[in-house]
């Protein structure tokens, strides 16, 4: 992890590498679709029912990515999840990842209900980066993923219902 200067009290602008890591796994389903030749694609071919979600969602999703990557603690290695809080955090990331990868096991295998969607595949990833925000002790990151988990459900949501 490299910290290059202080925001504020123990916050850095960095660069965290596995937050890097963490990202592509999160978006791995996304890389693996083709492989899957989906007669039917929802999340893929929805309308636009609301450009200025839209906008809203695209800058909130990218600036928990930034947040995540080049927003770094200072008392933070690499990698910790020592017991307590930062461990419950860390678990609760996992976990949060694991279930948005059972929603698109479903998804691929046709289960492509609008609970299915919206439970696992669009909840799960803004509640991912607060789990690593909380983990991480980046309150820039909780806050940005806080505000992008409504903005990302209702716009979707608006979206597929238009469907």
């Amino acid at each position: 992890m490299l910290r290059w200067f202080r925001l504020f009290g123990q916050q850095y602008v960095g660069f965290w590498a596995l937050g890097l890591l963490l990202f592509l796994i999160q978006e791995l389903p996304y890389m693996v679709m083709p492989l899957f030749r989906l007669e039917v694609n929802p999340i893929m071919t929805m309308p636009e029912s609301s450009p200025v979600l839209e906008r809203c969602e695209k800058l909130l999703g990218s600036l928990c990515i930034a947040l995540m990557l080049f927003v770094v603690h200072g008392e933070k290695g690499f990698f910790s999840a020592a017991a307590g809080q930062e461990r419950l955090f860390f678990l609760l990331a996992l976990l949060t990842l694991l279930h948005n990868f059972v929603g698109w096991g479903l998804y691929f295998t046709g289960h492509q209900s609008l609970f299915v969607m919206m439970a696992f595949l669009v909840a799960m990833p803004p509640l991912f980066y607060v789990f690593i925000g909380l983990w991480r002790s980046n309150w820039l990151l909780v806050g940005t993923g806080c505000l992008f988990l409504p903005v990302h459900f209702i716009h979707v949501l608006g979206n597929l219902k238009m469907a």
